[in-house]
C-alpha cells in the first residue's frame, strides 16, 4: 500500500486584511481518489485551492503535493482547471492545446498526438482548425478540460468543471474523471453540483467560513446524518406495524421510521410475514445537499421525506 499521500495539508492559516479566509485547515488526499472541497459561497475553497497551487501563500501552517513542497517542476506534474477560465479565444483549439502541452514539458509530437486523442474523445475533433471563440460556452469548457489532462498529470484539481454543460456533456467528463481515476491519477473536484459530487468523491471535505465541518469518507458522513428510517414501496397495508413509530409519504413510496432498537431486518421480517409484496426497501440515507445544507447550519436532517421526493 502506498504510504504517501497525494496532498496533505497541516493546520494551514489565511487572513485577507484581518478577515479569515481559512483558519487552522487540516486534511489530506489519498493517492487515487477523487476527493471533494465543498462548500457555500465564500467558504474558502478557492483560496485552499490557490495555496495548494502555489498561487498564494499561506500565512501559517504547511502543504506537501505528492509528498514534497510544491516546485516549479513539481507542478508539471499538476493539472489545475480555475474556475476563472482563461483561454486564448483568438487561437485556434489544436494550436493552443498543443502549445500549452509544450509549457507543461511535452515534446511537441506527443502533444500533438495527445490533443488530437482527447478532441476525439470529447467530441470536438472536428473543431480543431477552428478559433475558440467560435465555440460554445460549454464546447470551450471542455477544450478546457483538455488542457488541464493533456500532459497526464498524477495530481488533477478541478474548480466547477460542469459549468455551462449540458446532461449530456456532464455525463462525458464524468466518465473521463472515472477513467483518469482507474489510471492512477488522484482528483480534486470542487462544485456546487453536488449530486456529481455524490456520485463521483470518494472522501470529502466541506469547509464553512474557513474551516472544515465535515471531513472523511462518504459513507461514514452519511451514517452520521442517517435517521433509524426506511424508505419503501409496498403493496399492501403498513398500519400496526410493530417498532414503527411514524409513516410519512415520500414520493411513489413512504418512509417508515423506526422505535430505538428496532433494525430494518426487524421490519422486513413482519413485512415478509404479512405477504406484503415489497418493491423497494433500503435505509433513508440523506443525499450529500441535505448533509451540506444541515451541516453548514450546524442542525441534523429534518428528514429523509426530503431526500429525492
Amino acid at each position: 500500500m502506498n504510504t504517501i499521500n497525494a496532498i496533505e495539508v497541516g493546520h494551514v492559516s489565511k487572513h485577507y486584511n484581518g478577515v479569515v479566509a481559512v483558519q487552522d485547515l487540516s486534511f489530506e488526499v489519498h493517492v487515487g481518489e477523487v476527493f471533494g472541497l465543498l462548500g457555500p459561497n465564500g467558504a474558502g475553497k478557492s483560496t485552499t485551492i490557490r495555496m495548494l497551487m502555489d498561487i498564494i501563500k499561506p500565512d501559517s501552517g504547511t502543504v506537501h503535493i505528492l509528498g514534497q513542497p510544491l516546485s516549479d517542476s513539481l507542478k508539471d506534474r499538476i493539472g489545475y482547471l480555475p474556475e476563472e477560465r482563461g483561454l486564448y479565444r483568438s487561437a485556434r483549439v489544436l494550436e493552443t492545446l498543443v502549445y500549452l502541452g509544450q509549457l507543461k514539458g511535452m515534446t511537441r509530437h506527443d502533444a500533438q498526438q495527445q490533443a488530437a486523442r482527447w478532441l476525439e474523445r470529447v467530441e470536438l475533433a472536428e473543431w480543431g482548425k477552428r478559433k475558440l471563440n467560435e465555440l460554445s460556452k460549454g464546447m470551450q469548457q471542455k477544450v478546457q478540460l483538455v488542457a488541464t489532462i493533456l500532459h497526464r498529470p498524477a495530481l488533477v484539481i478541478l474548480d466547477e468543471p460542469f459549468s455551462g454543460l449540458d446532461p449530456l456533456n456532464i455525463e462525458l467528463v464524468k466518465d473521463i474523471i472515472r477513467e483518469l481515476v482507474q489510471a492512477g491519477t488522484t482528483l480534486i473536484l470542487s462544485t456546487h453540483q453536488l449530486a456529481q459530487a455524490e456520485a463521483l468523491c470518494h472522501r470529502l471535505l466541506l469547509v464553512n467560513h474557513g474551516r472544515a465541518v465535515l471531513y472523511g469518507d462518504l459513507g461514514s458522513i452519511r451514517a452520521r446524518y442517517t435517521e433509524n428510517a426506511v424508505r419503501l414501496d409496498v403493496e399492501g397495508d403498513l398500519d400496526g406495524l410493530t417498532g414503527v413509530h411514524r409513516v410519512e409519504p415520500n414520493g411513489r413510496g413512504v418512509v417508515a421510521y423506526l422505535e430505538p432498537g428496532v433494525t430494518p431486518q426487524d421490519l422486513l421480517r413482519q413485512l415478509v410475514a404479512r405477504d406484503i409484496v415489497v418493491h423497494r426497501f433500503e435505509l433513508a440515507t440523506p443525499p450529500l445537499d441535505a448533509i451540506f445544507i444541515a451541516a453548514v447550519e450546524g442542525r441534523g436532517i429534518e428528514g429523509p421525506e426530503q431526500n429525492h421526493a
